[in-house]
């Protein structure tokens, strides 16, 4: 696994994506499957990171002045958090990942036939059903424009064939 910060183009928001490898950070985004999770840009390039470079062996050891990781404000902006509201946000993210675990145990993987199929139930093609799947971000904002109930799910999901 390899984490990238990415950055959107329209403003500037910058976040933490994982990916299996370069190439398959570099299909991914060239098949307009990565966006911004806080503006839904699909105009989305590498962050500038800053290399981890260890302390020469015959240097004193000077820790910088840091905030803790519960006080810092993420590099996108934001506000900065207590302990305890860490801890919330924490509670929060878990019950929402355990919300969408639960949605889609009555839903049906369709992988990248998604928007093919959403459109079909929309307009009566196919009998109605809860469904997930690949789409682009420009596609979603068609379908979206076309009046198709869709909407993004917050965390990623494993397609059935790529599990172990």
């Amino acid at each position: 696994m390899i984490v990238f910060d990415l950055k959107c183009e329209g403003q500037g928001h910058v976040f933490e994506a994982w990916f299996g490898s370069s190439a398959d950070y570099e299909d991914q985004r060239g098949r307009g499957l990565i966006a911004c999770p806080l503006c839904g840009d699909a105009r989305v390039g590498k962050a500038v990171m800053a290399p981890a470079i260890p302390a020469k062996g015959n240097s004193r050891a000077v820790a910088p002045e840091r905030e803790s990781p519960e006080r810092a404000a993420p590099q996108g902006g934001g506000v900065p958090m207590g302990t305890g509201d860490v801890a919330k946000m924490r509670a929060m993210i878990d019950a929402m990942a355990q919300a969408q675990s639960k949605a889609l145990e009555s839903s049906t993987w369709v992988g990248r036939n998604f928007a093919e199929q959403a459109r079909a139930m929309h307009y009566g093609e196919q009998a109605q059903g809860s469904i997930h799947g690949e789409v682009a971000p420009a596609e979603a904002k068609a379908l979206i424009a076309e009046g198709v109930e869709v909407a993004p799910l917050p965390f990623p999901v494993i397609p059935p064939e790529a599990k172990n």
